[in-house]
């Protein structure tokens, strides 16, 4: 790393000394290029990265999400917060807002119809299994009610338009349903999170009661595996090729007309090499109607699928996230679905 954090003590990359210096009152930042006096160096000397993880982590829950580099700016600066201007991980009495097992609160929501965002009161209970959303304050039923068994929840704060948009889907009647919500509080956001995650974890330990902490961690949230425009025709190939919003959620490949749309128009189930699904560059010769060139077939056992890329660059990335589900071996409960 090209930085370090005097006062804290722990050399950093240069996205996150951007983040640091938003907290200039818990940590004032350096280039390790600079001229250092003793004090400084001696103070690096004393602290450094290993003794300020023993001490600001100390507490991590196994549940919390630790973001990377590729993860988006909130999730990066509230993780920095959290461990050094809040001292969550050295406290526990401190993360009550995401450990409880519950969790209310008012959350802007978009309306599935007009795209207005709402205020809406979401209930969070582990002992009830579920995420529940209410349209009017006083209201006795929910409008939702969101299974912590299927719910997911990631950031997408380009798509919803908001650095702290979340997209929540959960599965009703075997069909994937999107809500989007923000909070104008980064840190009220982040803990939604968590504590969706922490529902998750906890669902997950009674379901599985054999399972270790690594083996869960990695289902409780996820990330879509690629998300973009694509032109898409129908079964009989003979139709015109219409641009489709598409979301690639592990080995559902789902398409919208508009990337904010409730419920997906379709869904494509991407199965494995050894279950005889392929993907190809290019399209059947006799296929006409696209607008785009750069052309990308699914067969599966019982068709194929037609699909264009704007670019080639998109085209590439496509296929590599196809390529990636379809090299992997289908789990048992993966055939259910």
């Amino acid at each position: 790393p090209d930085w370090a954090s005097l006062t804290l003590g722990v050399f950093v990359c240069q996205a996150c000394s951007l983040l640091h210096r938003s907290i200039p009152h818990i940590s004032r930042v350096k280039s390790v290029q600079d001229t250092w006096d003793a004090s400084e160096v001696e103070l690096m000397a004393a602290m450094g990265n290993n003794a300020a993880k023993a001490k600001y982590e100390q507490k991590v829950p196994a549940f919390y999400y630790r973001p990377t580099h590729t993860d988006c700016k909130l999730l990066r600066e509230q993780w920095i917060r959290a461990k050094y201007e809040r001292n969550e991980f050295e406290f526990i009495e401190k993360q009550e807002p995401y450990s409880a097992g519950y969790r209310e609160g008012f959350l802007w929501k978009r309306g599935r119809d007009n795209g207005q965002f709402l205020s809406r009161k979401f209930i969070l209970s582990e002992r009830e299994g579920a995420l529940k959303y209410f349209n009017k304050q006083d209201a006795r039923d929910p409008k939702a009610v969101m299974k912590i068994e299927t719910l997911n929840a990631t950031f997408q704060p380009a798509k919803i338009g908001n650095p702290c948009g979340l997209q929540i889907t959960y599965l009703k009647d075997n069909s994937t349903r999107n809500i989007f919500v923000y909070h104008s509080d980064a840190k009220e956001m982040v803990d939604w999170f968590n504590a969706i995650r922490a529902a998750r974890f906890h669902y997950l330990q009674v379901a599985f009661p054999g399972a270790s902490d690594e083996e869960l961690v990695p289902k409780l949230t996820r990330n879509f595996m690629k998300e973009g425009f694509m032109e898409k025709t129908g079964p009989k190939h003979t139709e015109g090729f219409k641009k489709r919003w598409f979301t690639m959620d592990d080995r559902r490949l789902m398409y919208f007309k508009d990337p904010l749309d409730a419920y997906a128009r379709g869904e494509v189930f991407i199965g494995s090499k050894e279950n005889s699904y392929t993907v190809l560059a290019g399209l059947p010769p006799s296929t006409q109607g696209y607008h785009w060139n750069n052309g990308i077939t699914i067969v599966t056992p019982d068709r194929k699928f037609l699909f264009a890329c704007e670019t080639e660059a998109e085209q590439r990335d496509w296929i590599a996230a196809f390529q990636r589900v379809i090299n992997r071996p289908m789990r048992p409960q993966e055939y259910a679905g």
